[in-house]
């Protein structure tokens, strides 16, 4: 399973440990990954997802997962996510006509 959020992109990003004494040596920073599960409100099911901490705030700031969907960049969504963006692009198109 690979350490990536399934809707921002987000990835391990390297850096270095910095001692008192100014060694310095490599580290990893990891993002902070959850498992959840998120509700679609138009296809009435429910998803789970492994989402950065930062993007549950984006997903709840944009209104729910609908929404952050509508306007997320294809490139950095996984291909589970978009494959639930385009189903809930056609779900949306439906209920519109």
């Amino acid at each position: 399973m690979s350490r990536r959020c399934e809707l921002t992109g987000k990835g391990p990003m390297v850096g270095n440990n910095v001692s008192h004494a100014n060694n310095k040596t490599k580290r990893r920073f990891l993002p902070n990954l959850q498992d959840v599960t998120l509700q679609s409100d138009i296809l009435g099911r429910s998803f789970t997802l492994r989402v950065s901490a930062a993007g549950l705030r984006s997903v709840d700031h944009r209104g729910g997962l609908d929404a952050y969907l509508a306007r997320a960049k294809d490139e950095e969504l996984s291909a589970d996510a978009l494959k639930l963006k385009k189903e809930i692009a056609k779900a949306t198109a439906a209920a519109a006509a």
